[in-house]
């Protein structure tokens, strides 16, 4: 099972995010540190763009000898794409590297469900904390979207196809209990990453491997952490390109 990891340093918000140090270590080996915990992937790859702006990103895989992609900086779609090609995969699982409180039982959940039910496309739903987003589509899948996509907001966005062609394909989802949508645990600002700085600070002496579970009953313990960032608008980059569409 192949998992691409999506990231870049010309964030807009926040520059150079995915090297931030998180105790010590860059933010995205962090994120890649939990996923590799996962029972079903067995391939990580790192995919960035050709850019420059992205040199010191590949210099951090070089030394810590992850696997990396270099595809097109705004064509996301066609970067994943390429990437799937090359290595070959039946499915792809996506990730983002925003997300370094991601917790690697919910994405075997969306796996184990795309697997079960023979899925095309195959996603978590926004009752979850923003920032354990984990998604999984097939490679015929994600060629068709390759292929037919026109809008720039499906170029940039992967998946963005597959929702707004649901007639297309064979969709599923994973359901949170209860819904912790309000709950931001993503990095798009400095107040995101001071609060998952907090939550690393807090928890991963304790267990490295803390869980979605763990980080609740932390929020539960501490209230205030919550107000780190709170306000920031949900899939605001998202938001924006849709906007582009209309243009």
């Amino acid at each position: 099972m192949l998992a691409i990891l999506q990231a870049r340093c010309s964030s807009h918000r926040l520059p150079n995010k995915v090297l931030k140090p998180l105790l010590g270590r860059a933010m995205v080996l962090r994120e890649m540190e939990r996923l590799t915990r996962s029972r079903y992937i067995d391939q990580l790859v790192l995919a960035t763009s050709t850019d420059v702006s992205d040199d010191p990103l590949c210099a951090l895989a070089k030394e810590t000898g992850v696997n990396i992609y270099r595809g097109s900086l705004d064509d996301v779609l066609d970067r994943y794409y390429a990437c799937a090609k090359e290595y070959g995969a039946e499915h792809i699982v996506r990730v983002t590297g925003d997300c370094p409180l991601i917790d690697w039982r919910v994405s075997d959940d969306v796996i184990a469900r795309h697997l079960t039910e023979k899925n095309d496309y195959t996603h978590t739903t926004e009752r979850f904390p923003d920032g354990l987003d984990t998604e999984i589509m097939t490679f015929a899948a994600l060629e068709q979207a390759h292929r037919e996509a026109r809008l720039t907001s499906e170029r940039e966005h992967v998946t963005l196809y597959f929702r707004n062609h649901p007639e297309r394909f064979r969709i599923g989802s994973v359901d949170c209990a209860e819904d912790y949508g309000d709950l931001r645990w993503t990095v798009d600002e400095p107040c995101d990453f001071s609060f998952v700085e907090a939550v690393y600070e807090k928890l991963y002496a304790k267990n490295n491997d803390f869980s979605m579970q763990d980080i609740l009953s932390l929020l539960k313990e501490q209230p205030d952490l919550r107000a780190l960032n709170q306000g920031v608008v949900r899939n605001e980059g998202l938001l924006k390109s849709l906007a582009e569409d209309t243009k």
